[in-house]
């Protein structure tokens, strides 16, 4: 091998894994606004080297003093009335009440909230699909969240979350699933959770959540090769701007341009979001210009 291919796929490493510390919590919006504020996200692994994460911090009244911020001021003021209701309730009514503003910060587009109050619903009333709810909206939260000091809780209480509903269920592959993506994400050794996710996509090989998080992973991990089936698995399933965008990466990464330039066109229009096309548009003049 010369110098100057070594040096090229030095480059495209390089490139893939500044690409991979958002793949991993980010959608395609964070993906093309490479601002310092978004790359401040902790790395696959680094979590785990710093321990357990606090989420001490993560608390109801906190988030939801900082959602309603963010929302219509009449909406808010919905939500306080019935978070003073919750906070006089008992027993199932107080349940009750919990799954009402999980719901009502879930419309309003709040993740955290909505995950916090499934939370305190599955530890009312466990059951594997109470803590499957919690893990995939504390999940969501995480993946969704450009508050890299939130990141590490979230991906912590869906962890915990995750965990709970297999003791429930130890065969549920949507629990596996999910505990496989946070072990993967860095709480724990990543290998532990590329063996669950293989596991899952071993019983169910259309489940689309893992598959796309072991195409995530082999892009990190500069298997381009590895992660094109992947992709294209889940674009047969569910075909997501994000997807498209995943394959057209590790095609782009195997020189294979014009197959590249294709996914990034489709990913473009799935998407139809102005900062995305603008870097599409530079992403397919560029790869066009090297045929």
């Amino acid at each position: 091998m010369n110098s100057s291919i070594r040096l090229k796929q030095t480059i495209i490493i390089g490139a893939i894994l500044l690409l991979v510390a958002f793949l991993f919590t980010r959608d395609i919006k964070g993906l093309v606004k490479p601002t310092e504020e978004n790359g401040k996200m902790p790395a696959a692994g680094q979590i785990a080297q710093q321990g357990v994460p606090s989420t001490s911090g993560l608390t109801i009244e906190q988030t939801s003093t900082a959602a309603k911020n963010v929302i219509n001021q009449s909406l808010a003021k919905d939500i306080t009335n019935l978070e003073n209701s919750y906070k006089g309730a008992k027993g199932d009514e107080k349940v009750e009440f919990a799954q009402q503003l999980a719901q009502k910060w879930d419309d309003v587009e709040q993740i955290t909230p909505s995950a916090l109050y499934l939370e305190v619903v599955a530890e009312a009333k466990p059951s594997t699909a109470s803590w499957l709810a919690s893990g995939n909206k504390f999940l969501k939260a995480f993946e969704s969240t450009q508050d890299s000091l939130a990141q590490p809780a979230l991906l912590q209480k869906a962890n915990v979350s995750f965990k709970k509903a297999l003791e429930l269920d130890k065969e549920n592959i949507d629990a596996k699933t999910g505990l496989g993506v946070t072990i993967v994400n860095g709480l724990g050794a990543p290998m532990q959770g590329i063996a669950m996710l293989l596991e899952v996509v071993a019983k169910e090989p259309k489940n689309v959540k893992a598959n796309m998080n072991l195409g995530l992973f082999s892009i990190k991990s500069g298997q381009f090769d590895k992660a094109i089936p992947r992709f294209n698995t889940v674009i047969a399933i569910a075909p997501t701007p994000e997807a498209y965008f995943y394959l057209a990466t590790a095609l782009e990464n195997l020189d294979k341009n014009k197959e590249a330039v294709e996914a990034y066109l489709k990913s473009k229009k799935l998407a139809a979001n102005p900062t995305l096309s603008s870097f599409i548009d530079k992403k397919v003049a560029e790869l066009k210009n090297k045929n």
